[in-house]
């Protein structure tokens, strides 16, 4: 397994990032893989791992790199630069093109653990995985960011409320289950590869969400002063077409349009997510939210731009006892004989 040395003050500054570059390139390797983990990724692969596939028929060249690139337990690092706070895609793409031909051929050779195929020994190979990325949050991405970012928002909340429950080593076990774990005595695991231990004590540790159900690691060069671990988003978020049941005992105690918005709270949520998910109108949601808040069945937290809404305790409560089975009826008392 692959684990990093942290100190307390690594674990101090480190937070929680959003790159709408990692959402790209997390992106690119779903289209890459071709299989939607649920159906939020399969609908959107529908819609565009056609026009992804004709465009390498028409690239061989680039394909050949997306390949190579991604490799089999190692991305070529020039294509996964460390996100940095507020940096725009724009920005981060460019740090991908900037990237000098000798060492993008250098990545290339350690993700593919050997040589470079003589088709990718050219000066070029920056650019076109530039454009491709480009591409993917052109068509893929950018028409969707701004509900995927209030979902990724979403996350960020719900593992800030996870480490207060926990502390940050339930934070950090459940990240990539069974990848990720804090292993103790200042030891984070951060894959299941045997590479050797990285010393980052004192380093910045950015933790960066996804949508797609995928994840990797990245670090900064030269210096490497900055480590980030990106991961996927808790999946019930991603996907917006899971509509859990509601319990009939809950349905009738709140009725059921205000039971659903509550049951669907499980995870942080914002007012236009519970609407797109429910198909309410705006207002019956905020009606809904507010009656909730009151009740103290919810809070609401800020996280950047959204106000996002979860259950408390005692909503938790009341969910988790209306999906309790009944007790069956007890027969009357016969009197003796």
């Amino acid at each position: 397994m692959g684990w990093w040395q942290v100190n307390a003050d690594t674990l101090a500054r480190s937070r929680f990032v959003l790159s709408p570059y990692a959402e790209a390139f997390a992106s690119l390797k779903l289209l890459h893989a071709g299989v939607g983990a649920h159906p939020g990724e399969q609908d959107w692969l529908r819609a565009h791992l056609p026009a992804y596939r004709a465009r390498l028929a028409a690239e061989p060249d680039t394909a050949l790199l997306v390949r190579a690139g991604l490799g089999r337990d190692w991305i070529a690092d020039f294509l996964t630069p460390t996100p940095r706070d507020g940096e725009s895609f724009e920005d981060a793409v460019a740090r991908v093109r900037a990237t000098p031909p000798e060492a993008v051929r250098a990545h290339l050779r350690m993700s593919l653990g050997g040589p470079l195929p003589a088709a990718l020994d050219r000066d070029d190979l920056a650019e076109r995985a530039a454009r491709l990325v480009e591409y993917v949050w052109q068509e893929g991405v950018r028409p969707y960011w701004g509900r995927r970012r209030r979902v990724l928002e979403a996350d960020v909340v719900a593992r800030t409320a996870q480490a207060g429950r926990g502390g940050w080593a339930a934070v950090l076990d459940a990240l990539r289950p069974g990848r990720t774990r804090w292993l103790g005595e200042s030891r984070l695991q951060v894959n299941l590869h045997e590479y050797p231990p990285r010393e980052i004590s004192g380093a910045e540790l950015l933790f960066v969400p996804v949508t797609p159900q995928t994840g990797w690691v990245s670090w900064e060069e030269p210096g490497r002063e900055r480590y980030a671990v990106v991961y996927p988003c808790v999946g019930a978020l991603a996907d917006e077409h899971r509509r859990p049941p509601v319990p009939a005992a809950l349905g009738a105690l709140l009725g059921r349009a205000r039971a659903e918005v509550l049951v669907l709270l499980a995870s942080p949520m914002s007012t236009t997510q519970v609407v797109a998910v429910t198909g309410q109108g705006l207002g019956s949601v905020g009606r809904h939210l507010r009656v909730l808040l009151d009740a103290g069945l919810v809070e609401r937290r800020r996280a950047g731009r959204s106000v996002l809404y979860s259950r408390t305790a005692a909503g938790e409560v009341l969910v988790r006892s209306a999906e309790q089975p009944a007790p069956p009826e007890r027969a009357p008392d016969t009197p003796r004989r």
